[in-house]
């Protein structure tokens, strides 16, 4: 029993000191990285944009991101999360502001690429971190809290942004200008808390009792040992790993359902008929079923000590969501069908990351955790272009959504085919399978 009250102080103390603060940083990095499909209400027109010229913009972000994104994530690892975060954070802040100063398709492309390279090894990043300071059998339930920054950011982003929009000429600046900017603001701030607040390792953790600081270290010890026991991967091993490039297209399939439909929904959403305002409201509804399903089906998973089918069936859902949309016109059931979709797109999210760090620790966690990051999120770039080509191509969204409903569906498959072993979770310290309570 007191073994268990060290554990349940010691992870309490964790959550609090870290995931609020973790969950703020992720919903300013997301706004800024998504922001774009709000402004793209008047952007586009304003610049003369084309949605193949937007979808290519808004997704080459994830080319630069893919470029850099495995070196930061190791370099993040050599010199520990709090400095490293910290320098993401304030270069993003810097370059999501200047997007407020482009004049057309040739600069808003290069400051797209230039956000990637600065935001690059962030949410690899954040994830390898979460692996420092808890247990496997924590972290499906810890990353769903700070993956719920994602529709956290859109439900309160939406109507922020459209609300922004309405600033129209104020001080000679358009309305998205100024939403570029004021959005950016956070960024830079947090990026000097980020820097004082942080700490890097457990055994540095001078805000912990010493036996809550002593079981902690011991405890991921022994995980670290235990993973180590089936096999040690180096760096390259794990970039070249069978099961990491598996999971890599599993991610590209998630991703694709994610980014594909957020960068347009504003558009679609708009195409109602109603105000900036009242797309930035309706937007928001898919994600609030999202911040929902993100924190309790990661919990569920982690309580039924279960894999495999909790990141299964919420891919199929978002899938099946986005494709009847598509064969549906009147708004409030599209919609609906689209806050189903939001169900599936965010639910998998922390249950799919419990894979990888089952399997891999150290600098080769940090090297597989980017490099899947890395090669799923190219999706964020071909699922946007995909959408804004065929948008121009046929005049509708639907084949884009489509291709997008196909790809989470095929990453569905994949999962079913690949053989993961997440016994290793089933395992505590003290060698016995922990109980519902306890975890």
């Amino acid at each position: 029993m007191e073994r268990r009250d060290v554990e349940h102080r010691t992870i309490a103390k964790v959550k609090r000191r870290l995931v609020p603060f973790l969950v703020t940083c992720y919903f300013v990095a997301y706004l800024d990285r998504v922001n774009v499909g709000f402004a793209a209400l008047t952007m586009n027109k304003d610049l003369g944009l084309s949605a193949s010229a937007f979808g290519f913009g808004a997704g080459i972000f994830f080319l630069a991101y893919f470029l850099f994104e495995v070196p930061s994530n190791l370099f993040l690892e050599r010199v520990g999360a709090r400095k490293w975060i910290a320098r993401i954070m304030c270069t993003w802040g810097i370059v999501s502001g200047a997007t407020a100063f482009i004049g057309g398709e040739r600069s808003f492309f290069i400051v797209r690429v230039l956000l990637g390279i600065a935001e690059a090894g962030f949410f690899p990043g954040i994830i390898f971190y979460i692996t420092l300071w808890f247990p496997a059998v924590y972290r499906a339930r810890i990353i769903g809290y700070f993956m719920a920054a994602i529709p956290l950011s859109t439900v309160i982003g939406a109507p922020l942004s459209g609300w922004l929009l309405g600033l129209d000429g104020l001080m000679g600046l358009k309305g998205w200008q100024w939403l570029f900017i004021i959005e950016a603001v956070p960024a830079l701030i947090l990026s000097v808390v980020v820097f004082f607040y942080l700490t890097d390792r457990p055994i540095d953790a001078t805000w912990l009792a010493d036996d809550e600081r002593a079981w902690l270290v011991a405890r991921l010890q022994h995980e670290h040992a235990k993973r180590e026991t089936v096999r040690r991967y180096s760096v390259r091993e794990a970039l070249l790993n069978p099961r990491v490039l598996a999971l890599s297209l599993v991610y590209f399939g998630a991703v694709a359902t994610n980014y594909g439909l957020s960068f347009f929904l504003p558009q679609i959403v708009k195409a109602f008929g109603v105000s900036n305002v009242q797309a930035g409201l309706v937007t928001a509804l898919p994600y609030v079923v999202g911040s929902i399903s993100i924190v309790w089906w990661g919990h569920r998973s982690d309580r039924r000590l279960e894999r495999r089918f909790h990141l299964v069936i919420p891919l199929v859902v978002a899938s099946a969501g986005i494709a009847v949309s598509t064969a549906l016109e009147n708004p409030v059931m599209k919609m609906t069908a689209l806050s189903i979709a939001g169900f599936g797109i965010f639910g998998c999210m922390p249950v799919f990351w419990t894979f990888p760090t089952a399997f891999l620790g150290g600098a080769a966690a940090a090297g597989g955790i980017a490099l899947i990051n890395s090669i799923g999120n190219l999706a964020g770039f071909a699922g946007p272009y995909a959408v804004g080509r065929i948008k121009d191509w046929t005049g509708s969204y639907t084949g884009g959504l489509l291709s997008l409903a196909a790809a989470g569906f095929a990453a569905a498959v994949i999962v079913l085919a690949l053989h993961h072993d997440h016994s290793l979770e089933r395992v505590s310290d003290t060698g016995v399978e922990p109980s519902a309570e306890t975890i």
